[in-house]
């Protein structure tokens, strides 16, 4: 699909777009009659309220043509010299105001050009007869009276819409059962898309009646959605957001429908099919858990917000965050200090004595309805005034294409705070955005590089002032969170959710504690259903919009204080819990941890671990586990006892994987053994390094990729099965230049010649190079299959074989989302991979056919494979074991902090190995599968 700059956010607010044609438009002003300007290629947009041109040249400015600003449209006439074959089937539209919008490709305020013009449109496709009625028609609505107006656009919305079927083309099976069917509206910010929803058995659809969605119609699985929540939408209960796992089109969406009955009915037939499994939430366990230091601050006001009706696609309802610090002015912040953090228990409108009372002198004056402030916390306009450099086509849409004056735009957090203290009209809280540590305060930087003007001291409107504290907008947001996860914060943050969201919201507790607005911000203050005149009703809505809503109330009752927070990093109450959890599955569970610790921990992500035979080395440990991070080392642990052997770093950059070189018999009687003290590291910086564990010292380190290497794995032979046991084991390194390499790093075996490493020659030791289209994320080897399984970042999996050294299969993948593992089944007759979609799936390798494929409740990072049980490591900490001859989920365990990044098991089926993102390496005993009749 081609792409296009036109959206909805370019129309006026509630303007309808209904279709498009492809035309060459030629532009006549009144001074150059004699010269008509070049042609231009585009599609014209058939919208209610105005006529829109976006030519293909993406340097040419949209042309924006209000209908209510046209002189005439009509049938060309001929009158001006212009070529002949622009002459027939052409439309001409006179203005005497247009608008260009986003030209040469930058967001830029619009530029409103007022002079007479005429634009001439010679259609490619259609007939002059079949698209100018349309157009006259909305024409003459646009210059009727206000009320005429809206209802001549309803009705002629009403027949377009009515004439549009859903298309049950698109449904997703043969024997699908149409459950429901009703019209409704996609909600994103400032847009509402109208068009038609179809509930099925199996997906829900949405259909919208124009063409400016990316995909004709929206498909959502219903096994797919984890969460459905009733919204409101312009104070009225009309609203269903859905929230989806995997990697689907959209991780959420939010539905408007028609009428409150029909919303409650779409709800409550969603959650009724049998394929629908939903993440139930109870409130009081939130609470709870909040109270007791499980979750954070953060998340608890995300969930709050959520059960308010906020949410991120409607920036009427958008989720509100306090402001917690009254420090924003020094170099250092005193986290301990209680002057540096805001009084929690006021409104920020209270928050200065003098103001207030000026504040409540006018509002003893005022006549019922009364109210303190006549500004909110919470308004679309204020959402984008923190958030123009992230969102500037959301300001444009919202201000009719034009930023704020310079000086009144979000310059400064310590002017923004001193000005919410003081002024008599600015009473805002803050976003979200704040606080996210994961958007890393990109809200704060102009990175588009856009023109917002100069201020009148004449500089430039750039990024955002920072305090004094803050290094950079990373390290602004990572203080304002660990303020507001501080200990003051969490023995006060109950005083303001009690205001925002709780008993003191309304009523005669608001009046106590000065958090009165204005009456129409609240839920059930007006009716709009029962509002039947269309001007009313509209000046209504433009309200609600423009002052901001007060979130639904979720308490009652004052709000319980906590307990205990969190410590700064979660390290000492996160690990008792996830032990005590890992404890519950003693027993008859299958997978049990050894010893009550885990093994020392990195200062980083641990990346890989591995698990191989003690050999020369230590006295009296079974194995050693190696492990390697971010943090550049490599760790080698011996077990039973958990002593650690070595910590070394083996390269500057972060390690992505290891792979302790196995044990190898020799073949004959008078050559020495195999030494296996030598550990092959895979990094980030595209370079591979051998360590020596017996002489503790890196023995080689060679660049072997363009690209950082990711995965790494042993390719015991090529070749005959006689050759087998005399040959050297090849290294096979995977990277993210989207290649597999094979070496031979090792000399041939013999009597009279010790082992020598051939690394350090990559030229000489390159045995194979197997290329792939996207980033190699992982790699495995079967030596009874004799394959090599290699699965990339864009979702492919593909089989190599080792005798060949050539392409062999290519299977299914994981649908363009990132595959993490694969692993050959211990008899080399299965694969199973694992990826970023949440799904695991199991490969017959004869027949390269899928036999089973399992969505579990989130992200696949890791894997690993034994006689007995398949064990998968999920994104949000969890290790589950399969039993794949039964098909049953046996055990599920919150086992890390974050991602389970990486898993091993020993040789022998008895122990396994895991490592996260929170730093920390785990050992488990694991219990043979009972045997199955």
């Amino acid at each position: 699909m081609e792409k296009q700059r036109f959206s909805l956010l370019l129309l006026d607010p509630g303007e309808f777009f209904f279709e498009d044609f492809s035309a060459v438009m030629v532009k006549i002003g009144v001074a150059d009659e004699e010269s008509p300007s070049v042609e231009q290629l585009g599609r014209i947009k058939m919208c209610s309220k105005s006529i829109v041109f976006d030519p293909k040249d993406l340097a040419k400015p949209l042309l924006k043509m209000p209908l209510k600003e046209c002189t005439s449209i009509n049938e060309w006439d001929g009158k001006y010299p212009v070529k002949s074959s622009l002459q027939k089937n052409a439309i001409a539209v006179v203005v005497k105001q247009y608008v260009q919008m986003l030209e040469g490709n930058v967001i830029a305020p619009y530029k409103f050009i007022s002079r007479e013009t005429t634009f001439l449109f010679s259609l490619n496709y259609m007939k002059v007869s079949d698209v100018l009625p349309h157009f006259c028609q909305l024409h003459r609505a646009s210059g009727l009276p206000v009320v005429e107006h809206n209802s001549m656009i309803a009705a002629i919305v009403f027949s377009r819409q009515s004439r549009v079927p859903f298309d049950h083309l698109w449904l997703e099976d043969l024997y699908e059962e149409v459950v429901m069917e009703v019209q409704g509206s996609r909600i994103t910010p400032l847009v509402s898309n109208p068009g038609r929803i179809l509930l099925t058995d199996l997906c829900l659809y949405f259909q919208p009646f124009n063409n400016i969605e990316q995909y004709p119609v929206l498909k959502i699985y219903l096994r797919d959605i984890k969460t459905v929540v009733k919204r409101r939408f312009l104070l009225r209960r009309v609203g269903l957001e859905l929230y989806c796992g995997g990697h689907g089109r959209v991780q959420h969406l939010l539905l408007c429908l028609s009428s409150q009955v029909e919303r409650d009915q779409l709800h409550d037939r969603i959650r009724g099919q049998s394929v629908t499994s939903l993440e139930e939430t109870n409130q009081e366990v939130m609470t709870l858990r909040w109270q007791n230091g499980v979750i954070s601050n953060y998340e608890y006001l995300q969930y709050l917000n959520s059960m308010a009706d906020r949410t991120y696609n409607d920036l009427t309802q958008y989720p509100v965050f306090p402001w917690v610090l009254n420090d924003h002015s020094s170099e250092d912040l005193n986290f301990d200090d209680p002057a540096s953090y805001r009084d929690l228990s006021k409104p920020v409108g209270a928050l200065n004595p003098v103001r207030l009372k000026r504040l409540k002198e006018r509002y003893e004056e005022m006549p019922p309805p009364k109210f303190l402030y006549g500004s909110h916390y919470s308004a679309p306009g204020f959402v984008l005034f923190y958030l123009v450099r992230k969102y500037p086509h959301y300001m444009l849409c919202l201000q009719n294409g034009r930023f704020d004056h310079p000086d009144r735009m979000f310059n400064s957090v310590r002017d923004v705070w001193k000005n919410v203290q003081s002024n008599m009209a600015d009473f805002k809280e803050l976003v979200p955005e704040f606080y996210d540590v994961d958007g890393e305060g990109d809200f704060c930087n102009n990175f588009f590089g856009i023109d917002f003007g100069r201020r009148h001291d004449g500089s430039r409107v750039a990024d955002v002032e920072l305090p004094g504290w803050a290094r950079d907008s990373k390290d602004f947001v990572r203080k304002m969170r660990n303020a507001l996860e501080s200990d003051y914060v969490s023995n006060h943050l109950h005083t303001w959710i009690d205001l925002i969201f709780g008993y003191k919201q309304h009523g005669e507790e608001a009046v106590k504690a000065d958090n009165v607005f204005y009456h129409l911000c609240y839920e059930g203050a007006v009716d709009l259903d029962s509002v039947k005149d269309p001007n009313q009703r509209h000046a209504l809505e433009v309200q609600i919009m423009e002052f901001g809503q007060i979130p639904k109330q979720v308490f009652t009752l004052p709000h319980p204080s906590r307990i205990q927070r969190i410590p700064q990093h979660h390290i000492a109450e996160q690990d008792a819990k996830l032990m005590e959890g890992a404890m519950e599955s003693r027993g008859s569970a299958p997978l049990q941890p050894m010893g009550n610790d885990p093994l020392q921990q990195h200062r980083d992500a641990v990346s890989a671990v591995a698990i191989s035979k003690k050999e020369p080395i230590g006295s009296g440990a079974e194995w050693h586990i190696f492990s390697v991070g971010q943090d550049s080392l490599l760790k080698i642990h011996q077990v039973p006892g958990g002593q650690q052997v070595r910590s070394a770093a083996v390269s500057s950059a972060a390690l992505s994987a290891c792979a302790p070189l196995l044990l190898h018999t020799p073949h004959h009687a008078d050559q020495a053994p195999v030494s296996s003290t030598l550990v092959v590291v895979g990094s980030w910086d595209n370079t591979v390094a051998i360590y020596d564990m017996e002489y503790g010292r890196v023995v080689e380190h060679v660049k072997l990729h363009d690209d950082a290497v990711s995965c790494l794995a042993w390719v015991e032979h090529l070749g005959t099965e006689e050759e087998s046991d005399a040959a050297a084991p090849l290294l096979a390194t995977g990277s993210w230049d989207g290649s597999v390499r094979l070496w031979r790093i090792l000399a041939p075996l013999s009597p009279i010649s010790p082992i020598r490493l051939l690394l350090s020659h990559p030229a000489r030791s390159l045995v194979a190079q197997l290329d792939h289209e996207a980033r190699v994320t992982c790699i495995d080897h079967s030596k009874s299959a004799r394959l090599l399984a290699s699965g990339t970042e864009d979702g492919d999996l593909t089989l190599w074989c080792m005798q060949t050294l050539s392409l062999k299969h290519r299977l299914e993948g994981h649908s363009s989302s990132s595959v993490s593992a694969v692993r050959f089944s211990p008899d080399g007759l299965r694969l199973v991979s694992c990826g970023m979609d949440s799904y695991f799936r199991v490969f017959d390798l004869k027949t390269r056919m899928q036999v089973y494929s399992k969505a579990m409740d989130e992200q696949l990072g890791c894997l690993a494979w034994d006689s007995s049980y398949l064990l998968l490591g999920g994104r949000q900490g969890s290790l589950y074991v399969w039993d794949l001859v039964g098909v049953t989920l046996v055990q599920q365990i919150g086992a890390h902090r974050g991602a389970v990044t990486c898993l091993a098991v020993s040789s022998d089926g008895s122990i396994v190995v895991s490592g996260g993102e929170d730093r920390r390496v785990l050992v488990w005993s694991i219990k043979a599968a009972p045997q199955h009749s």
